[in-house]
């Protein structure tokens, strides 16, 4: 099932129950071509863009600049070599607060944000409160963030690490 179907299965789903929905943008099949290519290769050229999707330069470079100007390119990213950085060694962290106060959480994510090695940070539902990505060069280097970081924040209460040994999809 591609987007389309799944977005019409959902609006049929809401206008059947009397949910009325605002679609920011129709997304076709030409749109989810250009998706798939920038997903891939977000430096492609224009020109380049356009003849795999199979459009004129100018009718590809409105679409993408409407699909930019609608929100759902967010950005570009660069997909870096983490071990020509120095960040080879990778651990998924769980996170518990001892308190599920607003408070608590704002304090816990400003930390994070300020945490080089914390690469993700999410709020999640489930037996703990957060899901963390971290980077670092080595198990010492991930020993010294668990120690003099995560281990001082007052508002947690449990660790839990998950280290990548090997990664064959990202």
């Amino acid at each position: 099932m591609n987007i389309i179907d799944c977005v019409r299965n959902v609006l049929a789903f809401f206008s059947n129950n009397k949910v009325f929905v605002h679609v920011m943008t129709n997304i076709d099949e030409i749109d989810e071509k250009i998706l798939r290519v920038l997903s891939v290769d977000g430096r492609v050229s224009n020109l380049d863009l356009a003849d795999k999707i199979g459009l004129s330069a100018s009718a590809c470079s409105r679409r993408v600049q409407e699909l930019e100007r609608s929100g759902v390119i967010k950005g570009y990213r660069a997909i870096l070599d983490r071990e020509a950085m120095g960040r080879s060694f990778v651990a998924y962290v769980t996170v518990g607060l001892s308190r599920h106060l607003k408070e608590d959480q704002d304090a816990f994510e400003e930390v994070m944000q300020r945490t080089d090695a914390v690469t993700e940070c999410h709020n999640v539902t489930g037996s703990f409160e957060y899901f963390l990505k971290v980077e670092v060069a080595d198990l010492q280097s991930y020993k010294t963030f668990h120690t003099d970081v995560l281990a001082t924040v007052p508002q947690v209460n449990s660790i839990i690490s998950h280290i990548v040994m090997e990664s064959p999809k990202e």
